[in-house]
């Protein structure tokens, strides 16, 4: 008997100000200066995001959540899943707090499950670890706080996976992750079955991508020769579908907004729970019923080089990453990061965080075809590159707050913090010309590598003295450089924590002079 899983991703991003450089001298020729209190309200489209949030809010979401709350008091055996961006769920309570109201009755619903994401939807897994990490643990307190409940499942942003994102899930403590069904990962396997992650026991269930798009994106194709699709037509084609569990997935706007009322996309999923019950093959189920429920079939090994997502026909990250402005500014982003956390000033912080949200990116896709017609209807901009411009002033004007708190006395923690080119980084050997894979692109990082490469490899590089040297030549630093240079005769664990001592304390105080400014000169 297959588990039919019906889950919606809800999220709308913050959009950009394409109009930001103008209202920024605007308003610097008015009042001759902005704080960074102010600049939130600057750097986003706000008049923009509240009006989509109202319009798909009137949409989508009240009538669409309570449809399915009728639907969960109407049929014991219907089950729905749902998983809010941090970021939506801010607009909501602001601009849409009908809305909000009512994610909050499905949320305590007993017969229906909340999975986290990423707080800001975005590439964090692509970023670090730490950025990854921290912005779940946002998310989770966000849904705690707001939503009453604390999600054991988890859907990162666009569905993208891969192994290390499985290790992390893992670690944080979820029970299963669901990603894209990908032929090109799944081979001759089929996505109907649980899984586990390689070396993991995190469970995976995998997107029907087929059955979810013929109602996503197929539901009013008249070319499409089951046009047009209605819930027993489409609990027939479930309940023909052999496997453990069916992953129905799609974003929550297909009902409402991207398909409007007169469509019939609701009285499709009016009727759906009653068609499917009908068959005694079929169940509903929450992801966390349907994991519980079956054993795992086999093992997914996704390495980050085929890393997965849900986008485009590829399924891969080129949604977001395949063109030349795309991986500038996400590359420009993810390498102000240590150099925002470095000050440890909140509003920074989440300005920075802003910047990583998938859309930003994705809507500087070139693609053409039937993807690229799909990137314009959700792009706000007139082309790819408006919205490659809207970056870049936002992202240079970040920047430079940024690297002005960093001037005169804090240099030092700049040098510590900022990435280096690939071709500076810093490559762990164990002996020559025996590689790890370990490289340190800054200070920061070097550190962190400290603390697990082996206390081998730290013998042969500083009785060599080749962290002294890329510390002075890369980092700029000669004072650490000239304190390792005394740690030749040390072996072992004990190097490693002179290692540590030596550089925590030299990073530290620059980070402190750093931050001291950044209260006074950051405002």
């Amino acid at each position: 008997m297959p588990d039919v899983i019906l889950f919606f991703e809800v999220h709308q991003p913050y959009r950009l100000n394409r109009n930001f450089k103008e209202v920024l001298i605007e308003k610097l020729a008015r009042e001759g200066r902005v704080r960074v209190s102010e600049l939130e309200e600057l750097y986003l489209d706000q008049k923009l995001n509240k009006s989509i949030v109202e319009r798909v809010s009137e949409r989508c979401y009240i009538p669409a959540t309570r449809l399915f709350l009728e639907l969960l008091d109407e049929y014991r055996g219907f089950r729905v899943a749902y998983s809010f961006s941090g970021v939506l769920l801010e607009q909501v309570e602001r601009w849409a707090p009908d809305a909000l109201e009512l994610f909050k009755q499905v949320a305590k619903h007993p017969r229906a499950e909340i999975l986290g994401q990423t707080y800001y939807h975005s590439l964090a897994c692509l970023i670090s670890e730490e950025e990854f990490r921290e912005q779940i643990e946002e998310h989770r307190r966000l849904v705690r706080d707001l939503l009453g409940c604390w999600p054991r499942v988890f859907e990162n942003a666009e569905l993208i996976y891969n192994n290390e994102v499985a290790r992390i899930i893992s670690e944080l403590g979820f029970t299963a992750i669901i990603t894209e069904g990908a032929d090109r990962i799944l081979g001759w396997r089929a996505p109907n079955y649980v899984y586990k992650a390689k070396g993991r026991e995190l469970r995976v269930l995998l997107r029907n991508y087929r059955l979810s798009d013929d109602i996503a994106f197929r539901f009013t194709s008249r070319w499409w020769e089951e046009y047009p699709l209605t819930a027993d037509k489409y609990a027939a084609w479930l309940a023909a579908t052999p496997g453990q569990v069916i992953c129905v997935c799609m974003d929550y706007e297909t009902v409402g907004e991207h398909y409007p009322r007169e469509t019939g996309i609701f009285e499709f999923f009016r009727h759906l729970p009653r068609e499917v019950l009908r068959w005694r093959e079929l169940r509903f189920s929450t992801p966390s019923e349907a994991v519980e429920r079956h054993e795992p079939m086999g093992e997914l090994d996704v390495p980050p080089s085929q890393t997965i997502s849900w986008a485009d026909l590829e399924r891969d990250l080129s949604a977001w990453l395949q063109n030349d402005m795309q991986r500038r500014a996400f590359g420009d982003v993810a390498r102000l990061e240590p150099l925002v956390k470095g000050l440890h000033h909140n509003r920074l912080l989440r300005l920075w965080r802003l910047l990583t949200t998938s859309d930003h990116y994705y809507y500087m896709s070139t693609k053409g075809g039937g993807p690229g017609v799909v990137h314009s209807y959700f792009s706000p901009f007139n082309s790819p590159y408006e919205a490659f411009a809207a970056m870049c002033a936002v992202l240079a004007d970040l920047e430079h707050r940024v690297y002005r708190v960093y001037e005169g006395r804090g240099r030092l923690a700049l040098a510590w913090l900022r990435r280096l080119p690939e071709e500076e980084a810093f490559t762990f050997y164990v002996s020559d010309g025996e590689a790890l894979p370990l490289r340190a692109a800054s200070g920061a990082e070097l550190l962190k590598l400290i603390e697990r490469v082996p206390a081998a490899s730290l013998e042969y590089h500083v009785s060599r003295k080749h962290l002294a040297r890329w510390l002075r030549e890369a980092i700029g630093d000669r004072e650490a450089a000239a304190a390792l240079e005394e740690l030749g005769g040390l072996e072992g664990e004990e190097l490693r924590r002179k290692l540590l001592d030596v550089l925590k304390e030299r990073l530290n105080k620059a980070l402190g002079v750093a931050r001291r400014l950044a209260r006074t000169r950051a405002r």
